[in-house]
């Protein structure tokens, strides 16, 4: 979250000085930031849950369920930053209402699917970390496809995706 916030101020500041090149270079090292940073917390997440549960002092008649719905939502953790990162793009650009729209587009699959996979398909948390994830999906292919298909410097190009150590360092600061 923090990271994003990062995201945000680096485009408004470039926004703001009309930099359209700096833009473009916060843009995609921000995107594959956030996909790196996605598989990283993924990984630590997912292997490290258990453990981080029972850090926490989890009952052991949950800690199963626990770890279980823990490991399926840290695999869309690339999702969640995708969707974040791509949010704070447009909010830095003054666009707040596709990310809201994107965001409760998503609230409501997640609604549907919890309902879906918990009463219909009888999977207990399993089907709530699913239907997350599924959500989380979509915020995040609907604000990539927002930013691929928008015109000027923050326009989203795959093939243009690169970290600039400037601007990366910059965005931690």
């Amino acid at each position: 979250m923090g990271l994003s916030v990062g995201v945000s101020v680096c485009v408004a500041h470039a926004w703001g000085a009309k930099n359209m090149e700096s833009v473009r270079r916060i843009v995609h090292t921000a995107m594959l930031t956030s996909v790196i940073a996605g598989g990283i917390v993924l990984f630590i997440g997912f292997f490290g849950c258990r453990t981080f549960l029972t850090w926490m002092g989890t009952p052991d008649n949950v800690i199963d369920q626990s770890t279980l719905y823990m490991r399926i939502y840290f695999l869309g953790m690339p999702f969640f930053l995708v969707y974040n990162f791509g949010a704070a793009i447009l909010r830095a650009l003054g666009d707040t209402q596709r990310p809201l729209l994107y965001l409760s587009l998503a609230g409501v699959l997640n609604v549907l699917l919890n309902l879906f996979f918990v009463l219909v398909l009888k999977m207990d948390v399993a089907g709530v970390a699913l239907a997350t994830i599924a959500s989380q999906c979509l915020s995040a292919v609907l604000i990539v496809r927002c930013l691929m298909t928008s015109d000027g410097s923050y326009k989203l190009e795959l093939k243009k995706l690169k970290i600039h150590p400037r601007k990366f360092r910059r965005i931690l600061q």
